[in-house]
This record gives structure tokens, C-alpha cells and sequence, in this order.
């Protein structure tokens, strides 16, 4: 990597990481304006810090399994990501595992398995965007299943099948 390309990458993630502090100084700040005697506090101030405050310690945590070039892609990337794409993305997500769970017992080289594997590497390439750096970097994550917080794995949960993921790495292993 190039120390102009180098810099520009640690530049990225240095201005998320801003953008995130900056959403987090301005909640704090409402809520400094809402707990002034003689006015009404409102519960969703404190909420919204916490999401802000949620969302950076969950930001910093993952960004541990990247290296420095996939994290500024991901700062790029992030800014695109809005809650609406999120939810789409959890839907096809549920909807891909349920399926598996119901093909559980066939072979994985069949054409329904196939199909279903086609699937589930299109939605991890959709994510990763084929990039050898966040590509690597999810493989760490994942791999690292017994160190995530217990608040991400709660969150995790719904996605995390243990059967269906080695049922899929099977399937896809097949097509290699």
C-alpha cells in the first residue's frame, strides 16, 4: 500500500470515528438543555444518547478485526448504509436461514442446496463487496464468536445457526 493511499484510508476511519463523537456530543448536548430545572424531560433525549453511544461502542469493537485498509473502506461504506438498507438486509438474512433450516437434511451438492448457497454468498458478497480486506476481516470476526459482547451476541442470535453456517460451508465448499 502506498503512503499517500495509507494516508487517505487512516484519514477515513479518522473522520468516522469524528462523525460518530460529533452525534454523541450533540445528543449529550439536548440532553444537557433538557434536564434544566423547570423543564419537562423527555425519555427519548436519554435514548438517543445511548443509541449514539451504543452504535460507536459497537463500531469500535468490530473495527478490531479489521486491518487499516478495510476500515477506512468501511467508513466509505458506512455512510451509505442507512436503517432502511439495514432492515432489508436482516429480512433476507432470516428469510435465507429459515430456508436452510428446512434443507438441513438434504445433500448438500443438490440443486436446492446449490441454490441456496448461491444465495448466501451473493448476500456476504453483498456486504463485503468482494474485498479481500473486509472480506478477511468479517472471517475474524466471525471466527472470534466466543469473545463478541454479550449484548452483540444477543443481537447475533437470530443469525447465528451454528448448523445451518457449517451446513453452508459445506454446500459452498462443493462448488469450489
Amino acid at each position: 500500500l502506498a503512503l499517500p493511499d495509507a494516508l487517505r484510508m487512516q484519514r477515513q476511519v479518522l473522520e468516522q470515528k469524528r462523525c460518530l463523537l460529533d452525534r454523541a456530543i450533540g445528543a449529550i448536548r439536548e440532553a444537557e438543555v433538557a434536564v434544566r430545572p423547570g423543564r419537562q424531560t423527555d425519555a427519548a433525549v436519554f435514548k438517543k444518547i445511548i443509541e449514539v453511544i451504543e452504535m460507536q461502542d459497537n463500531t469500535d469493537w468490530i473495527m478490531q478485526y479489521h486491518n487499516d485498509a478495510a476500515k477506512a473502506k468501511l467508513a466509505v461504506r458506512r455512510q451509505e448504509w442507512t436503517p432502511e438498507l439495514q432492515e432489508q438486509c436482516s429480512r433476507q438474512w432470516m428469510e435465507l436461514i429459515a430456508e436452510v433450516e428446512t434443507a438441513l437434511g438434504e445433500d448438500p451438492a443438490g440443486e436446492r442446496v446449490q441454490a441456496l448457497a448461491d444465495r448466501w454468498t451473493k448476500l456476504v458478497e453483498g456486504f463485503t463487496g468482494r474485498d479481500p480486506d473486509i472480506t478477511q476481516g468479517v472471517r475474524n470476526l466471525y471466527a472470534d464468536q466466543a469473545n463478541w459482547p454479550a449484548s452483540f451476541q444477543q443481537q447475533a442470535k437470530p443469525f447465528m445457526n451454528q448448523e445451518v453456517w457449517s451446513f453452508m460451508a459445506k454446500a459452498i465448499a462443493l462448488r469450489k
